[in-house]
């Protein structure tokens, strides 16, 4: 009787080690698979290390041999530099690797990073995520795919090492289009709560049993449920960054233009998250919406601790090719 030996797990190269990164590439490591990775930063390099996968001085070392590649960047322009050019993925990575680009970029990104790797015969995904730092750490992350059907079955059984809602939703960006409904919502919603947690504590309400009760019903939310602790104690240390979202947002408005959508709603919170950026918050986690409604309210508390803490972490700093992405 002959015996069955499965194959191997796919060789990857994982291009940014930030927030989100990071402990999505740890995730594959503990799920067995050969993890290669590059960023910006030594830091996040020796992390890497630290959890058992290899650290790469460059994308081209990272992707030589990988039958995967997967990119976790800030935004559409890291991702065209890491993917372009000489030094890029397409310039190094072999016909038929798995592009999957798990970053939030416009759909038009997307669908371009497609095209041209199709030239080169690199297959692509775009798979971006939603569930913020906690989701990645916790492996518990939605991801959103968009591409062929063939490739995001080869890919399924690393997606589901990474997150337990992982859902198709069309060709090459709609990933990308459906992440951008998803930081839509979440930023209505945290803005939404900040209000009421603002309008409750000048009312005489006791927060805390507040949100227990809003919870509990039909006011209750993942954002509620995340964003909570933050909301009580003003701490606010990036698990996604106000940065990063009011990046998002522009995303929204601009693809919801292109196909006509009004989101009125969507452009309000635009403009508050665009505020709170100005108005220095936007290395804080976008819970720090609830400053914004503060300082609407008459209430100015100093920044404190928060400010300081959002730059006293691993992943502090700016944004660059390390990937800081959390949502």
């Amino acid at each position: 009787m002959s015996s069955h030996t499965p194959s191997p797990l796919p060789r990857v190269a994982w291009i940014g080690l930030g927030i989100m990164g990071l402990p999505m590439a740890s995730n594959l490591l503990k799920a067995g698979y050969d993890v290669t990775g590059h960023t910006l930063e030594q830091a996040g390099l020796d992390r890497l290390a630290a959890a058992g996968g290899t650290p790469a001085a460059s994308v081209a070392e990272a992707v030589r041999g990988a039958d995967v590649v997967v990119t976790m960047l800030p935004a559409s322009p890291e991702v065209e530099s890491v993917a372009h050019g000489e030094h890029g993925v397409l310039a190094h990575a072999a016909p038929g690797t798995l592009f999957v680009d798990m970053s939030s970029v416009t759909p038009r990104t997307a669908v371009e990073l497609a095209e041209a790797a199709a030239r080169k015969g690199i297959r692509v995904l775009d798979a971006p995520v939603s569930g913020g730092e906690a989701g990645a750490v916790e492996g518990v992350l939605s991801i959103m795919a968009g591409g062929e059907r063939a490739d995001f079955e080869r890919a399924l059984p690393l997606f589901r090492a990474l997150g337990t809602t992982v859902v198709l939703c069309g060709p090459h960006g709609a990933g990308q289009t459906v992440k951008a409904a998803n930081q839509l919502i979440v930023a209505a919603n945290i803005q939404a709560c900040a209000e009421a947690v603002v309008f409750l504590e000048k009312s005489g309400v006791d927060l805390e049993a507040a949100l227990d009760v809003l919870g509990g019903g039909l006011a209750g939310s993942a954002v509620l449920s995340r964003k909570r602790h933050n909301f009580l104690s003003r701490h606010y240390p990036p698990g996604f960054r106000i940065d990063l979202h009011h990046k998002d947002m522009g995303i929204v408005t601009d693809a919801a233009r292109a196909v006509g959508a009004a989101v009125p709603v969507g452009a309000l919170v635009a403009s508050l998250v665009a505020a709170a950026r100005a108005q220095g918050d936007g290395g804080l986690d976008h819970s720090a919406l609830l400053r914004g409604v503060e300082r609407l309210s008459g209430i100015e508390r100093p920044a404190g601790r928060t400010v300081a803490d959002a730059g006293s972490g691993p992943e502090s700093g700016s944004a660059s090719a390390s990937g800081r992405t959390g949502r």
